[in-house]
């Protein structure tokens, strides 16, 4: 394994339809669920129906009830987060959801992602975070300074503040100066479901003397590393977090820390569509 590609390839896993019905709210074609799903939406009293090849709820406000209901039932990790549901992104909001419900009626999710840069007389370096080991999702993994879903009624502003305080300790005087660098979306099969994400990409140049905090038990430890050290990672292991190689790749692009090859001008192909 000695290829940055590799990690786009590997979320490009999914054309849609395939096994899976259309989600709608009435009227509204929200998200897509597994064929398999079908008779537990069908058995919940909250008069779910086929028609036309699409599982119906006939009324958006009970989507977190029937998504409650459902993860009762096994269907899926309940989250106790409230995402956001809308058609498209920046649409209009429809009703919420608990975030575990996403992936599995593949409603579409935001998130933002913050590159945590330090420029030092060596180079630059990256501040990488260990997922705890206990996590949901992609336990150990390595991952971002500070990342995270965007919660029912938040902005991605707002994420970021709420998240650099609960993940890294950083206050806001730090967080303000992070610059937005634009956005990746991908459609993926993941082990929790279809993942339909909009990331919003931010790079925070930090003071030498700035040290991220564990604090909320998100992250086991942070590692300010070198470039080289960042590049040969990713090249040739998968201990990153599925969507923080995508970020950090998209990062490498724009910065243009990655040598003019083949595979380089194909990613920034991809990368700049």
């Amino acid at each position: 394994m000695t290829s940055l590609l590799r990690h786009v390839k590997a979320v490009q896993n999914v054309t849609l339809p395939g096994e899976r019905l259309p989600f709608r709210l009435a009227e509204e074609h929200v998200g897509w669920i597994p064929r398999a799903a079908s008779d537990l939406l069908l058995a919940q009293d909250f008069g779910c129906f086929l028609s036309e090849g699409a599982m119906i709820l006939p009324w958006a406000e009970d989507l977190p009830q029937l998504a409650r209901a459902v993860a009762d039932a096994g269907g899926f990790r309940w989250r106790n987060e409230p995402f956001d549901v809308c058609v498209e992104f920046d649409g209009k909001v429809l009703t919420t959801v608990d975030r575990g419900a996403l992936p599995y009626f593949g409603i579409r999710a935001e998130g933002v992602h913050v590159n945590g840069i330090v420029q030092r007389p060596d180079g630059l370096h990256l501040w990488i975070a260990q997922r705890a080991a206990d996590r949901l999702l992609d336990p150990g993994k390595l991952d971002h300074i500070f990342a995270g879903g965007i919660s029912a009624g938040m902005d991605a502003e707002e994420t970021l503040l709420k998240e650099a305080r609960e993940e890294a300790n950083l206050p806001p005087d730090i967080v303000n100066r992070a610059v937005y660098a634009g956005s990746l979306r991908y459609i993926t099969q993941r082990p929790e479901g279809l993942r339909r994400d909009r990331i919003h990409c931010y790079d925070l140049v930090l003071p030498e003397g700035v040290i991220p905090t564990a604090s909320d038990g998100e992250v086991a430890q942070f590692a300010l590393w070198r470039m080289d050290q960042v590049i040969e990672t990713l090249r040739t292991t998968d201990r990153f977090k599925f969507n923080v190689s995508l970020v950090v790749i998209d990062f490498l692009l724009r910065w243009r820390l990655l040598p003019d090859t083949e595979e380089t001008r194909e990613l920034t192909g991809i990368f700049r569509k």
